[in-house]
């Protein structure tokens, strides 16, 4: 890895806007494992481990954020977040395991799609939505989408709310509460992943502490920015975030 000052300012700025984008829309936590991926030499499961830890901290301070604005006190985000970290505890590390045989393009190509196809579905249903449709899954659905996001989360080392929240949103879930149970399964699978990853020797922990600071500054950043827009925009905010993330991992395959 190239250790000039322009190298260490763009992984800091990855993690800045990742950590906005955390609380703000969700697909945020992609961004610390797009820059360790563009700006470093790490393996898939270097930058998946790498990328993984910083989102043990900021997983607690959105929770904590999320608890403070009232969204995690309510009952029912309460649960959704309970299941979503029960089974991130049974996806994570199979997640961690998958990413030991991915190769650097593979790894490229399937974060793309994951990026583009959540992105994409979310577009569709506010486009089709009255806005007045919303609904709370059933607890089996909740546990599939926290099977499935957590097994993604530790293999690409995204944390969970990049695919959590917009998936609870095309289930109906407001996209407060869906932000804030996110932020509490964000806290599960990091520490699982975390575990799993040193296990394996793939943290490298200076460029962690590098993205992982200020990324907690942007968690607050973009806590206030979720309870300053209107939600219809942070809706198209969201899916357009990960509509224009898309092409750039799939160029690195």
């Amino acid at each position: 890895m190239s250790t000039s000052l322009p190298v260490f300012a763009l992984l800091a700025l990855f993690g800045l806007v990742g950590g906005i984008g955390i609380t703000a829309v969700g697909p945020g936590g992609v961004l610390p494992t797009i820059g360790l991926f563009l700006l470093t030499d790490l393996s898939p499961s270097g930058v998946a481990g790498t990328a993984i830890v910083t989102h043990v901290a900021t997983g607690l301070l959105g929770t904590w954020a999320y608890t403070r604005s009232g969204q995690l006190r309510e009952p029912t985000t309460r649960r959704t977040a309970l299941l979503l970290g029960a089974a991130a505890l049974v996806g994570t590390p199979l997640g961690v395991l998958l990413n030991t045989v991915l190769s650097g393009p593979l790894f490229a190509y399937l974060l793309a799609s994951a990026v583009a196809v959540t992105g994409a579905l979310v577009w569709v249903r506010e486009l089709r939505s009255s806005g007045v449709d919303e609904r709370r899954p059933r607890e089996p659905v909740i546990i599939a989408v926290g099977l499935g996001v957590s097994v993604a989360a530790g293999l690409f080392g995204i944390g969970g709310p990049m695919l959590s929240v917009p998936l609870l949103v095309i289930l109906g879930v407001p996209v407060l509460p869906a932000l804030a149970a996110a932020q509490a399964q964000s806290v599960v699978i990091a520490s699982v992943g975390t575990v799993g990853y040193v296990a394996h020797g793939s943290v490298d922990w200076a460029i962690a502490a590098l993205v992982g600071v200020p990324e907690l500054a942007g968690v607050l950043i973009g806590w206030r920015i979720a309870h300053a827009l209107p939600e219809r925009r942070l809706k198209y905010a969201l899916a357009g975030a990960l509509l224009v993330l898309a092409p750039y991992l799939a160029l690195q395959g």
